[in-house]
């Protein structure tokens, strides 16, 4: 990008800091560009009270995205030839949270061969600090160090002498911050040479010489690179009279919306549509623990493929192509969509303005005038669950900018339902533009933890290595018809494998053990019209009890484990509470709870690879594990015991392997909604009422030992679906039950709920009078024996006299399969359904008569 290309894109005709200059008499002072390349703004900070605000950083004014990169290149470009080819092969580049992270890593784009890192206000478990410092005029001042690679600030990795550090800033004004880094950085590890990089020098005379000092005193040389000069002249009494402007200006907008102006109007149709981007595996989101010369060269092959995908996503919004694109980073999220940014502007070509900003933690006075930098901000909530706590976070001049589209970009660890609520910040983008798409880049999990003791010694291979990048979750609608924030799938999506084989098959090789019943999936059942409305009456009957049981099982989780528990569902049956105990929470308490689903195969285990996501993510003790209902309680011992396993192999500890359950009719866990035995609608039903989406499948050949277990999604089944109907439904009965549910949830808390496992003594029972002599062929409860006539090969069914409407819709689909209802007493659970014990594709599944032999 030339520099007159660049002024081309910065200049305008009143330039944006006249209107602070004007009120408090700031004058900038230097070089031809600087007013191209600055504005003024007005914060609330008790240090400083102006701003200044670069118009090529690319975080608080859109701007082309070559413009950006190329700003930062050709300052790197400037230092290799300060430094000379060989010299810049040995620098390795810091830049500075937020604002300069893109900026930076521009910047070691321009060396060509130099690693980056970049300091980070986000701390990541087991990644220990290899330095930190203080930033004193910013809004957050404190800065970590987490290079994966210890050497990696030593000497660039390379275990050679130590290399030249370049630091690079947006701005250089009193010198102070980089100064006490290269101070605390050069008492660790020693150098010849130091480079400072920044945008602009606005030191006074006194910084100035404080450099030429400071060098002396650390016995190195200490060079700057800049693209402008001047300095900032601030009358007497500057920060005083700033700060009683701001509070003027925010009491005159306080009865006004914020940058109400250019909303579109019906914002709430504006879609989000999520785009998968494919990330090259191996390549982190970007320098918070280090970026190679490798990594900078697998991204660059794949920048094409991926900016063509987002192109194709904007060409099949509904209406006219957009012509006026915003990419938007995240806080320190700034180099790679920058990148995808540029990639986009190549493959739009001419049909399009694409401009890039980020946003960002840092609150500014917004003001709607030409001669100021900020003219526009929306606000919403923090999104990725900041040490600090939670807080406001802002996007500048992006409300009344004209975008015809925008393409949010967030890593992994910053998609949560923060950022889909309806606060947050994708509602917030669709009121200002007509189309909204979602890029989640996945978060960068290094592979070593750092050891403890002496900073920059070797890095000793641990006893477990865990995967760079984990797999992100799928949410719909690309992933299931429920909703993006109902639920977040650990699963990996195999709906293009042909998994379905006939029950008959299926149960042959699982009894023979010849397969387990993990590795294929049933034949979708396609229920007749019959069928379809006695599901549809047993909904209406019993949503209010459904209703009832989903609040008291909602209360008594908030109240033991709140305030913010974590719901994760055990795919699928699961899912479908989930989603409900997470609308009761918000319904009632305003609660936005993450939820996700996660699979669980018997006698395999949970998904290994999906803990350690969620460690990596929420903390194990907020986790809630949650199920639809008990049998006999082997899911139950199960998960327990698959925790203790993962935990013994490495795996991080501090999850509670108690589940809690729409319905406990066996007596298997303490937290449940209710321990009657009754028709949950959605066990009538498969995929159509759990949001379309196939019992979970672990096969060796699909699954490695670092994805998630996998899944389908089955798209053609749509017009069948009553996922949206079952929740609907009952949700809408929630506020008539918040009565009743108030006074079980105080009874149950203050009882006695200790699992009875009365269901597993049963089922022995019942195992030995049938001389079935396999507890896993008894499937005791209403939606476990639904689960036999669906999926599996059954061979008869008890069901307890007198059980009554619960049990239409198993004779039903008993009849339908010819198998007999044997009406008994002393029954603990309405039914009980039992597997066909000596299952060849030769039996009648009917009367257990006609067994032949394979």
């Amino acid at each position: 990008m030339s520099e007159r290309a660049t002024r081309e894109e910065t200049v305008d005709v009143v330039w944006s800091g006249s209107w602070v200059a004007e009120r408090l008499g700031v004058a900038l002072e230097g070089d031809g560009e600087l007013q191209e390349l600055l504005g003024l703004a007005l914060r609330r900070n008790p240090k400083r009270a102006h701003l200044l605000v670069s118009n090529v950083l690319g975080k608080h004014v859109p701007q082309r995205p070559s413009v950006v990169h190329g700003a930062g290149f050709e300052l790197g470009e400037r230092v290799r030839a300060l430094l000379g080819a060989q010299e810049a092969r040995r620098a390795v580049v810091l830049g500075y949270a937020e604002t300069a992270t893109g900026l930076g890593h521009a910047v070691a784009d321009g060396l060509r061969d130099a690693p980056y890192l970049h300091s980070t206000r986000r701390p990541v478990a087991g990644v220990e600090q290899a330095g930190g410092f203080e930033e004193a005029h910013s809004h957050a001042t404190s800065h970590l160090l987490l290079p994966e690679d210890r050497d990696l600030l030593a000497s660039g990795g390379t275990g050679a002498d130590a290399s030249v550090l370049v630091l690079v800033d947006d701005e250089f004004s009193t010198g102070n911050t980089v100064l006490n880094t290269i101070r605390a950085l050069h008492a660790l590890h020693p150098r010849e040479r130091y480079v400072i990089v920044a945008l602009v020098d606005m030191r006074s005379a006194g910084d100035r010489d404080r450099l030429a000092v400071f060098a002396a005193e650390i016995g190195a040389r200490v060079d700057l690179v800049t693209r402008s000069t001047g300095t900032v002249a601030l009358p007497d009494g500057v920060l005083e009279r700033g700060q009683a402007l701001v509070a003027a200006q925010e009491a005159e907008q306080a009865g006004r919306a914020e940058g109400s102006a250019g909303a579109v109007e019906d914002a709430d149709s504006a879609p989000v549509t999520r785009v998968d981007l494919d990330w090259p595996a191996g390549v982190p989101d970007g320098g918070r623990h280090g970026f190679t010369p490798a990594h900078r060269a697998a991204l660059e092959a794949a920048l094409p493929a991926m900016a063509d995908r987002i192109a194709a996503e904007l060409g099949d919004a509904a209406g006219p192509a957009p012509r006026h694109v915003l990419v938007l980073g995240f806080e320190e999220l700034m180099y790679a969509p920058l990148r995808l940014g540029t990639a986009l502007e190549a493959a739009l070509g001419a049909d399009a303005e694409v401009r890039y900003s980020t946003t960002t933690r840092s609150p500014v006075l917004a003001v709607d005038d030409p001669g100021y930098a900020i003219r526009t901000r929306l606000v919403f909530p923090a999104h990725d669950d900041p040490a600090d706590g939670p807080g406001d976070r802002y996007a500048y001049n992006v409300a009344g900018a004209g975008f015809d589209a925008v393409v949010a970009v967030v890593d992994s660890t910053a998609d949560t339902p923060e950022l889909h609520a309806p606060d947050g910040l994708l509602a917030r983008l669709a009121e200002y533009t007509g189309h909204v798409l979602l890029v989640v880049l996945p978060s960068y999990v290094p592979a070593t933890a750092a050891p403890t003791g002496v900073p920059g010694t070797p890095t000793p291979a641990p006893e477990r290595q865990e995967p760079a990048v984990l797999p992100e979750p799928l949410r719909g609608p690309d992933f299931s018809s429920y909703a993006p924030e109902d639920v977040g799938w650990l699963l990996q999506d195999l709906s293009d494998t042909e998994l379905e084989a006939p029950t008959e098959e299926r149960e042959e090789a699982i009894q023979s053990g010849g397969a387990h019943y993990a590795e294929s999936l049933p034949v979708e059942y396609q229920p007749s019209a019959e069928y379809q409305a006695l599901f549809t009456a047993a909904l209406e009957t019993s949503a209010a009890r459904i209703a009832r049981a989903v609040g008291t099982v909602t209360e008594t989780v908030l109240a033991e484990r709140g305030p913010r528990p974590v719901l994760v569902s055990l795919a699928r049956a699961g899912t479908p509470v989930g989603v409900l105990m997470r609308r009761w929470a918000q319904h009632r308490h305003g609660l936005d709870l993450p939820h996700y689903a996660i699979s669980i195969v018997r006698g395999r285990g949970i998904d290994a690879t999906a803990l350690r996501w969620l460690a990596a993510h929420h903390d194990p003790a907020d986790v809630v594990f949650v199920d639809g209902w008990t049998g006999k309680g082997a899911i139950t011992r199960e998960l327990a015991a698959a925790i203790t396993e993962f935990e013994a192999s490495g795996g991080p500890a501090g999850f509670d392997p108690e589940i809690s359950v729409l319905a406990d009719p066996g007596g298997c866990v303490r937290t449940y909604g209710t321990r009657e035995d009754f028709l949950i609608p959605s066990a009538c039903l498969n995929s159509t009422v759990s949001g379309l989406i196939s019992r979970t499948v672990l096969r060796a050949d699909l699954v490695g030992p670092d994805d998630f277990h996998g899944g389908k999604f089955y798209r053609e089944l749509a017009d069948s679906d009553v996922s949206g109907l079952f929740l609907d439904t009952i949700a809408a009965r929630f506020d008539e039950v918040a009565g009743q549910v108030e006074a079980e949830a105080k009874e149950l808390l203050a009882a006695d709920r200790a699992p009875t496992w009365e269901g597993w003594a049963a089922v022995e029972r019942i195992s030995e009078k049938y001389g079935i002599h396999d507890v896993n062929l008894v499937k005791p409860g209403v939606g476990e024996t639904t689960r036999v006539l669906l999926r599996r090969v059954p061979w008869k069914i008890l069901a307890k006299r007198g059980a009554g409407a619960d049990l239409e819709h198993i004779r039903l689909l008993a009849e339908q399969r010819g198998v007999p209802v044997e009406e008994v007493d002393d029954l603990p659970y309405s039914c009980v359904g039992l597997i066909h014990p000596r299952f060849t594709r030769g039996a009648t599944g009917a009367d257990g008569k006609a067994v032949q032999g394979a």
